[in-house]
């Protein structure tokens, strides 16, 4: 166990005897003797769970059991009290704490109680975490594109059955945030999302990593190991890029589907396994299936339903909702600060094709949140990739006549010199002022800095 338990209570002998206790059980321990003290441990340190003493000397244990719960509502506290106390114990419940123990302690009563105060907690967390895995799921799920609403209304209908689900698109499309989604919104959600990817485990390994082995049952097998197929029992299998399981173990996952039961390596008996399966595939397996390199009978096991993602670039309408989440994930996870995408990085982002789909699309987020320096990511902030797409010949055709450009000319290098003179005159033209240059221009400031940037351009004063 890693739970951490805080006692706030000024007898230090009865502080000692709890702690002993409790760590005897596997928990961790903390004790505070004054109420300042205590909450000021609730405050910087990761506790799980309070025993609270209601008469303290520097506080009332009602007072301190209000800011406990006003720096974690969720933080189950347990007040400690003596007989006379009792109507003071039942008034701190009404005020949200989880139960009360009567002075002298009875240590088996206090270990299950703090057990189902403990487990209580955790069944809370898990539920709010699977209700903001949903809603994100969703958000980058639902877009304004009309084939994704009609993928979540899909997932949504799907999900609370059995059914095995095929889910088909390019690389980085988010067939995973999609089987993620059907697990969250499935009566499965509380036990196991097993994912795994087939493309990544070497074949000789693959094997033993899905079902397991008993001790002995090789040279190496010197204990026993449960395969993904065992752990994900009660719960979603999710295997990822399917078409790359070669054809023995395709058979034997078959069988899996087929019968519901699993056999370790080296096993003498069959174990029953309530799982649902998910595969995901870059492929098409109907021609992987015409080449003999997928079985025709697991491919209609898998395939009860299929889910086919279309690729960003047919939903380019989708970039700034899935921007958007990549940002508040990031902000959340790396303390950043940034609250947006400038309108001139947005176009330059809804005109690029996304080759690499959403996973290229969040790398180019987490990249533009650490290299910017203000509150919203800017042109200069983007790959050269998406900021190439900028059409060079917008920079205010007027200012400098273009050339005829002859045959087997190099039209990159001609174009880039074109960019090169009409940023130099526009610049000249405004004595070096960059808001004027960039608006004679016709392009931002933010465009501008990063021609200027890619042309080694300097302001001559």
């Amino acid at each position: 166990m890693n739970e951490r338990i805080l006692i706030i209570d000024d007898e230090e002998t009865l502080c000692y005897f709890l702690k002993e206790s409790l760590e005897d059980k596997g928990y961790q321990a903390v004790a505070a003797y004054t109420a300042g003290k205590g909450l000021e441990v609730v405050a910087r340190q990761q506790i799980d769970l309070v025993l609270l003493d209601l008469k303290l000397p520097d506080g009332d244990g009602m007072d301190l059991l209000y800011e406990i719960r006003k720096v974690d509502s969720n933080l189950p506290v347990i007040v400690l009290t003596g007989h006379a106390a009792v109507d003071s114990a039942v008034q701190a419940m009404k005020l949200g704490a989880y139960d009360y123990l009567e002075k002298p302690i009875n240590l088996e009563e206090l270990s299950i109680t703090a057990a189902k105060a403990l487990e209580s907690r955790s069944m809370r967390q898990e539920i709010q975490r699977l209700r903001f895995q949903q809603d994100r799921d969703q958000e980058l799920i639902v877009g304004d594109n009309k084939s994704m609403r009609d993928i979540m209304r899909l997932i949504e209908r799907v999900a609370p059955s059995k059914a095995s689900v095929l889910i088909q698109g390019e690389s980085g499309t988010g067939k995973e945030v999609v089987a993620q989604a059907i697990h969250n919104m499935s009566p499965r959600a509380k036990k196991g999302f097993v994912p795994i990817s087939c493309a990544a485990i070497p074949d000789t390994l693959m094997e033993t990593e899905l079902f397991g082995y008993e001790a002995g049952a090789f040279t190496d097998a010197r204990r026993q190991k449960l395969g993904l197929i065992e752990m994900a029992d009660g719960g979603t299998l999710f295997l990822d890029e399917i078409s790359t399981l070669k054809p023995e173990l395709q058979a034997k996952l078959l069988r899996i589907l087929e019968t519901e039961s699993t056999r370790r390596l080296g096993g003498i008996k069959d174990m029953r396994v309530d799982l649902r399966v998910i595969a995901a595939t870059n492929r098409d397996l109907r021609e992987a299936i015409k080449e003999r390199s997928f079985r025709e009978d697991l491919y209609y096991r898998l395939s009860v339903v299929v889910i086919d993602i279309p690729p960003l670039r047919e939903r380019l309408e989708d970039v700034d909702k899935f921007a958007a989440a990549f940002i508040g994930d990031f902000n959340r996870t790396s303390a950043t600060k940034v609250q947006g995408i400038s309108d001139d990085a947005l176009r330059l982002m809804r005109q690029y094709e996304w080759p690499g789909n959403v996973r290229e699309l969040r790398n180019v987020i987490e990249r533009a949140m650490i290299l910017c320096s203000d509150d919203v990511i800017n042109v200069g902030d983007l790959p050269a990739e998406i900021v190439s797409k900028e059409p060079g010949v917008a920079f205010a055709k007027n200012l400098l006549p273009i050339p005829p450009v002859a045959s087997g000319v190099d039209m990159k290098a001609t174009i880039a010199d074109i960019e090169k003179r009409m940023i130099t005159e526009a610049l000249a033209q405004t004595q070096g002022n960059k808001s004027r240059a960039a608006r004679l221009l016709g392009v931002s400031r933010d465009v501008l800095n990063y021609s200027m940037q890619k042309y080694d351009l300097q302001i001559e004063h």
